[in-house]
Protein backbone atom coordinates (compact mmCIF):
# COMPACT_ATOMS: atom_id res chain seq x y z
CA UNK A 1 0.00 0.00 0.00
CA UNK A 2 2.51 2.61 0.83
CA UNK A 3 5.79 3.47 -1.46
CA UNK A 4 7.40 6.24 0.73
CA UNK A 5 7.89 6.10 4.62
CA UNK A 6 8.74 9.86 5.87
CA UNK A 7 10.53 10.38 9.11
CA UNK A 8 10.79 12.89 11.78
CA UNK A 9 14.46 12.72 13.55
CA UNK A 10 15.37 13.93 16.40
CA UNK A 11 12.67 11.78 19.04
CA UNK A 12 12.10 9.12 16.42
CA UNK A 13 15.56 8.17 15.00
CA UNK A 14 17.29 9.16 17.69
CA UNK A 15 17.38 10.03 21.44
CA UNK A 16 18.70 13.44 21.24
CA UNK A 17 15.66 15.30 23.93
CA UNK A 18 18.18 15.50 26.60
CA UNK A 19 20.66 17.38 24.89
CA UNK A 20 18.66 19.64 23.41
CA UNK A 21 17.04 20.46 26.40
CA UNK A 22 20.59 21.32 28.43
CA UNK A 23 21.44 23.11 25.13
CA UNK A 24 18.45 25.52 24.73
CA UNK A 25 18.76 25.91 28.71
CA UNK A 26 22.40 26.80 28.81
CA UNK A 27 21.56 29.58 25.77
CA UNK A 28 18.98 31.14 27.67
CA UNK A 29 20.88 31.09 30.75
CA UNK A 30 23.94 32.87 28.50
CA UNK A 31 21.84 35.46 27.29
CA UNK A 32 20.26 36.16 30.81
CA UNK A 33 17.02 35.11 30.14
CA UNK A 34 14.50 33.37 32.08
CA UNK A 35 15.11 29.81 32.74
CA UNK A 36 13.46 27.65 30.97
CA UNK A 37 12.16 24.18 32.42
CA UNK A 38 12.93 20.77 30.73
CA UNK A 39 9.00 20.21 30.39
CA UNK A 40 8.59 23.42 28.06
CA UNK A 41 12.10 22.56 26.14
CA UNK A 42 10.88 18.78 25.33
CA UNK A 43 7.26 20.24 24.53
CA UNK A 44 8.71 22.64 21.41
CA UNK A 45 11.13 19.65 20.10
CA UNK A 46 10.13 19.03 16.33
CA UNK A 47 9.24 22.40 15.68
CA UNK A 48 11.67 24.79 13.45
CA UNK A 49 14.67 26.35 15.95
CA UNK A 50 12.97 30.37 15.54
CA UNK A 51 9.53 29.10 16.26
CA UNK A 52 10.43 26.47 19.45
CA UNK A 53 12.63 29.96 20.71
CA UNK A 54 9.58 32.49 19.96
CA UNK A 55 7.62 29.29 21.76
CA UNK A 56 9.56 29.72 24.66
CA UNK A 57 10.69 33.35 24.67
CA UNK A 58 7.61 34.53 23.34
CA UNK A 59 8.82 38.55 24.17
CA UNK A 60 12.04 38.12 22.17
CA UNK A 61 13.01 40.39 19.52
CA UNK A 62 13.91 38.93 16.09
CA UNK A 63 18.17 39.65 16.97
CA UNK A 64 17.24 38.43 20.23
CA UNK A 65 15.69 35.00 18.30
CA UNK A 66 19.06 35.25 16.01
CA UNK A 67 21.10 35.54 18.92
CA UNK A 68 19.28 32.46 21.08
CA UNK A 69 19.50 30.63 17.74
CA UNK A 70 23.48 31.22 17.77
CA UNK A 71 24.33 29.64 21.57
CA UNK A 72 22.06 27.04 21.00
CA UNK A 73 23.66 25.43 17.75
CA UNK A 74 27.10 26.32 19.86
CA UNK A 75 26.39 24.06 23.22
CA UNK A 76 24.14 21.63 20.93
CA UNK A 77 27.40 21.23 18.30
CA UNK A 78 30.11 21.77 20.59
CA UNK A 79 29.56 22.27 24.13
CA UNK A 80 27.35 19.96 25.36
CA UNK A 81 28.37 16.53 26.05
CA UNK A 82 25.24 14.84 26.68
CA UNK A 83 24.87 11.38 24.59
CA UNK A 84 22.75 11.31 21.81
CA UNK A 85 22.32 7.79 20.17
CA UNK A 86 19.97 5.83 17.48
CA UNK A 87 16.97 4.27 19.51
CA UNK A 88 17.37 0.39 19.64
CA UNK A 89 17.12 -1.21 15.73
CA UNK A 90 16.61 2.10 13.45
CA UNK A 91 19.55 1.02 11.43
CA UNK A 92 18.55 -2.00 10.80
CA UNK A 93 14.95 -1.47 9.83
CA UNK A 94 15.29 1.23 7.85
CA UNK A 95 17.97 -0.75 5.46
CA UNK A 96 15.07 -3.52 5.45
CA UNK A 97 12.81 -1.65 4.22
CA UNK A 98 15.30 0.30 2.19
CA UNK A 99 15.89 -3.26 0.76
CA UNK A 100 12.10 -3.94 0.33
CA UNK A 101 11.84 -0.87 -2.05
CA UNK A 102 10.63 1.91 0.06
CA UNK A 103 11.77 5.31 -0.90
CA UNK A 104 13.10 6.39 2.98
CA UNK A 105 12.83 10.35 3.54
CA UNK A 106 13.31 12.61 6.39
CA UNK A 107 11.24 16.00 7.62
CA UNK A 108 12.50 17.35 10.32
CA UNK A 109 12.57 20.71 12.47
CA UNK A 110 16.48 20.85 12.20
CA UNK A 111 18.64 23.05 10.19
CA UNK A 112 19.99 22.08 7.09
CA UNK A 113 23.35 21.74 8.21
CA UNK A 114 22.28 20.29 11.55
CA UNK A 115 20.76 17.58 9.37
CA UNK A 116 23.52 16.79 7.33
CA UNK A 117 25.91 16.74 10.20
CA UNK A 118 24.41 14.11 11.89
CA UNK A 119 23.40 12.19 8.41
CA UNK A 120 27.32 11.69 7.83
CA UNK A 121 27.86 11.03 11.91
CA UNK A 122 25.14 8.13 11.94
CA UNK A 123 26.39 6.74 8.75
CA UNK A 124 22.16 6.57 7.49
CA UNK A 125 22.57 9.20 4.87
CA UNK A 126 22.78 6.87 1.52
CA UNK A 127 19.41 5.34 3.04
CA UNK A 128 17.12 8.67 2.25
CA UNK A 129 16.23 9.28 -1.31
CA UNK A 130 14.47 12.89 -0.15
CA UNK A 131 15.20 15.26 3.18
CA UNK A 132 13.39 18.53 4.17
CA UNK A 133 14.69 20.47 7.21
CA UNK A 134 12.66 23.62 8.72
CA UNK A 135 14.80 26.35 7.52
CA UNK A 136 14.33 25.42 3.94
CA UNK A 137 10.51 25.19 3.84
CA UNK A 138 7.97 25.91 6.62
CA UNK A 139 8.18 24.69 10.09
CA UNK A 140 5.89 22.32 11.17
CA UNK A 141 2.96 21.59 11.66
CA UNK A 142 2.10 23.21 8.46
CA UNK A 143 2.39 20.39 5.56
CA UNK A 144 4.88 22.26 3.14
CA UNK A 145 7.85 20.24 3.60
CA UNK A 146 5.53 17.11 3.33
CA UNK A 147 4.15 17.99 0.10
CA UNK A 148 7.29 19.31 -1.33
CA UNK A 149 8.42 15.74 -0.65
CA UNK A 150 5.52 14.57 -2.40
CA UNK A 151 5.89 16.76 -5.10
CA UNK A 152 9.69 15.69 -5.72
CA UNK A 153 8.68 12.02 -5.35
CA UNK A 154 6.04 11.79 -7.67
CA UNK A 155 3.80 9.88 -4.49
CA UNK A 156 0.38 10.84 -3.62
CA UNK A 157 -0.21 11.39 0.02
CA UNK A 158 -2.52 7.90 0.59
CA UNK A 159 0.64 6.63 -0.31
CA UNK A 160 3.10 7.31 1.93
CA UNK A 161 2.88 7.48 5.71
CA UNK A 162 4.31 9.84 7.84
CA UNK A 163 6.60 8.01 11.52
CA UNK A 164 7.03 10.91 14.37
CA UNK A 165 6.93 11.09 18.20
CA UNK A 166 5.14 14.60 18.59
CA UNK A 167 1.87 16.40 17.74
CA UNK A 168 3.38 18.29 15.09
CA UNK A 169 4.51 15.14 13.13
CA UNK A 170 1.36 13.62 12.70
CA UNK A 171 -0.74 17.26 12.91
CA UNK A 172 1.31 17.92 9.97
CA UNK A 173 0.27 14.91 8.05
CA UNK A 174 -3.44 14.96 9.22
CA UNK A 175 -3.22 18.64 7.26
CA UNK A 176 -1.12 16.77 4.18
CA UNK A 177 -4.56 14.12 4.13
CA UNK A 178 -1.46 11.68 4.93
CA UNK A 179 -1.87 8.64 7.13
CA UNK A 180 0.36 8.67 9.75
CA UNK A 181 2.14 6.37 13.26
CA UNK A 182 3.24 7.82 16.59
CA UNK A 183 6.11 6.22 18.50
CA UNK A 184 5.59 6.28 22.28
CA UNK A 185 9.44 6.22 23.06
CA UNK A 186 9.66 10.33 22.14
CA UNK A 187 8.93 13.37 23.58
CA UNK A 188 5.01 13.66 23.69
CA UNK A 189 2.57 11.53 25.36
CA UNK A 190 0.46 9.05 23.51
CA UNK A 191 -2.42 10.58 24.26
CA UNK A 192 -1.45 13.53 22.77
CA UNK A 193 -0.65 11.57 19.33
CA UNK A 194 -3.89 9.74 19.49
CA UNK A 195 -5.65 13.33 18.93
CA UNK A 196 -4.70 12.89 15.02
CA UNK A 197 -6.14 9.59 14.36
CA UNK A 198 -2.61 7.87 13.89
CA UNK A 199 -2.99 4.12 11.97
CA UNK A 200 -0.40 2.40 14.91
CA UNK A 201 1.24 3.90 17.73
CA UNK A 202 5.04 1.94 17.96
CA UNK A 203 6.53 1.10 20.85
CA UNK A 204 9.26 0.03 19.01
CA UNK A 205 10.99 1.40 15.97
CA UNK A 206 11.20 -2.47 14.84
CA UNK A 207 7.79 -3.11 14.57
CA UNK A 208 7.60 -1.00 11.70
CA UNK A 209 8.68 -3.42 9.45
CA UNK A 210 6.85 -6.06 10.80
CA UNK A 211 3.48 -4.43 11.03
CA UNK A 212 3.85 -2.94 7.24
CA UNK A 213 5.23 -6.67 6.05
CA UNK A 214 1.92 -7.97 7.43
CA UNK A 215 -0.84 -6.02 6.12
CA UNK A 216 -1.24 -3.34 8.70
CA UNK A 217 -2.74 -6.16 11.21
CA UNK A 218 -0.61 -6.86 13.97
CA UNK A 219 2.89 -5.58 15.40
Amino acid sequence: MYKLIIFDWDGTIIDSAARIVSSMQAAATDLGHPPLTAEAVRDIIGLGLPEAILTLLPFLSEEQVEQMRERYAYHYVEADQTPTKLFPGVASTLEKLHQQGYILAVATGKSRRGLDRVLADTGLGWLFQITRCADETASKPDPLMLTEILQETGVKASEALMVGDTEYDLGMAQRADMPSVGVSYGVHEVKRLEQYDPRLILHNFTDLAEWLKTGETSV
